[in-house]
């Protein structure tokens, strides 16, 4: 497929690229014990200790061979594969590998829209990094989570939400897909229908009842037949299969964090090193609190050995601070109580928590103003 630009300065079509990461909770508990990818696994607790409940909330690649999913129960799962590994899974650890990828994501825009904890979309037709191809910028992200948090994601770029959705699905794990304008209208109609978001296990049946088997079979049928056998939802079909979706990329969620972290290539050794990235990482959360117009009350340290194990600590200060120097002050003191150099540190990370907005700064001024002569 060709390479997506920008638009010339009269066309308004926009860049959005949909982020997913590829089977997220199961690839996270293999990346941190390799052995589980040499099975498949699933992540929901054994039927043999819930007595037959309990839902799959996702599974590797290797479980879904056996037709595993997510939203299965446990039960069946294991009716399917009985020799796979069920784990309850770390939602915490999960909650903290989300952050630290949307995090990646404001490198590039603050247009962010997450679906889920593992899936969001980006309108990057005006990115912080002033890059042309949207295409270039879903792999950089790719690269850069692939960097950081050693997972992949699958991206998706076209000109609205449900192409880029569409197209993040077509090819994973790991998969990067374009659909540009003039290439939109055949790739739906050579996709099964049941591909189509929001054509669920209820209206499938009905549509293979009405001969709708694609998406060329969906273009056939005319707006009032599509309302009258599927209201609503029959209109918005008509629309998107003809590439028409204006949904925007809504930015809904307030921030309740920022934070910044670098993973080094060559282990940090020394106080000294230490210290200097702790400078930097202050500087640059001093700067995104400053863009965002929030103070915070508490201050988390991440420190991940060359080993991959991780410790973060937590510090509520009795007053709020946004300033460079009260961050790198506090998180020195954290990392006095963390210590330990002797593996190695591959990855540092300084987070403000308990966020406020920012309404008026008190300013300190001299009660009578000196006079100069």
């Amino acid at each position: 497929m060709s390479e997506l630009q920008f638009p010339l300065k009269n066309d308004t079509s926009r860049k959005i690229i949909h982020i997913d990461m590829d089977a997220f909770f199961a690839s996270v508990e293999e990346r941190d014990n390799p052995e589980l990818a040499l099975h498949p696994l699933v992540i929901a607790r054994h039927p043999h200790d819930t007595g037959g409940r309990g839902v799959v909330t996702t599974a590797n690649y290797k479980a879904r061979q056996y037709g595993i999913h997510s939203a299965m129960s446990a039960q069946k799962a294991y009716e399917l594969c009985p020799k796979a590994v069920f784990m309850p899974g770390n939602h915490e650890k999960y909650r903290e590998i989300s952050h630290q990828v949307r995090e990646i994501f404001a490198k590039y825009t603050d247009i962010i829209e997450p679906v889920s904890i593992d899936e969001a979309y980006l309108d990057v037709t005006h990115n912080k990094q002033n890059i042309q191809s949207a295409v270039k910028v879903a792999r950089l992200i790719q690269q850069e989570i692939w960097q950081e948090v050693r997972l992949t994601c699958s991206a998706g770029v076209s000109y609205n939400k449900f192409l880029a959705k569409l197209a993040s699905d077509y090819h994973k794990p790991a998969g990067l897909t374009l659909v540009a304008p003039d290439e939109a209208l055949a790739f739906m109609q050579a996709l099964p229908i049941e591909k189509f978001h929001g054509v669920g296990k209820k209206t499938l049946p009905k549509m293979h009842e009405l001969g709708i088997f694609t998406g060329m079979d969906l273009y056939q049928l005319g707006e009032m037949e599509l309302i009258s056998q599927f209201g609503k939802m029959g209109y918005s079909l008509y629309r998107k299969v003809r590439g028409i979706h204006d949904s925007p990329v809504n930015v809904t969620r307030d921030r309740k964090s920022v934070g910044k972290e670098h993973t080094y290539g060559n282990p940090l050794t020394t106080e000294n090193q230490v210290l200097a990235q702790l400078r930097r990482l202050a500087e640059e959360v001093d700067k995104s609190l400053r863009r965002v117009a929030k103070h915070g009350q508490t201050i988390v340290l991440k420190v991940r050995y060359a080993d991959y194990t991780t410790i973060t600590k937590r510090q509520t200060l009795n007053q709020y601070i946004r300033d460079k120097d009260q961050i790198f002050s506090q998180a020195s003191l954290i990392w006095e109580d963390v210590l330990g150099l002797e593996k190695g540190i591959r990855l540092l990370g300084i987070t403000v928590t308990n966020l406020d907005p920012i309404s008026y700064e008190n300013i300190l001024l001299p009660l009578w103003e000196k006079k100069t002569e």
